[in-house]
């Protein structure tokens, strides 16, 4: 079963990331593309209509999973294997430092 994240930037949706039978896809929702004030969500993953697939989850989104001792506690109370990293993405990372807010479509 193939899970989903809506990205919001400072609360507004700017796009979907897919996880995906190599990895994963995010794509910009073209909503967003639309605006005069769009911004990108990171320098790696620049404004454009095709999607940006990676093996694993994009370095950008993997820099926002729990590191070290937060690893640790997040993994063991979620009860997340550690070698799911997208899994723990869509667990912890609705609230995580900055303006990137990545929501489970299940429970958005």
């Amino acid at each position: 079963m193939s899970r989903r994240g809506i990205i919001q930037l400072a609360g507004k949706r700017v796009g979907i990331l897919d996880e995906t039978a190599d990895g994963t896809r995010f794509t910009y929702d073209s909503a967003w593309l639309a605006r005069t004030d769009a911004v990108p969500v990171s320098l790696t993953l620049p404004l454009r209509e095709e999607p940006y697939d990676s093996k694993g989850l994009h370095p950008f989104f993997e820099n926002l999973l729990p590191e070290g001792w937060l690893l640790e506690i997040s993994t063991a109370k979620l009860k997340i294997p550690k070698d799911d990293a997208f899994g723990l993405l869509l667990a912890t990372c609705a609230d995580c430092v900055g303006a990137v807010e990545v929501l489970n479509e299940v429970d958005a």
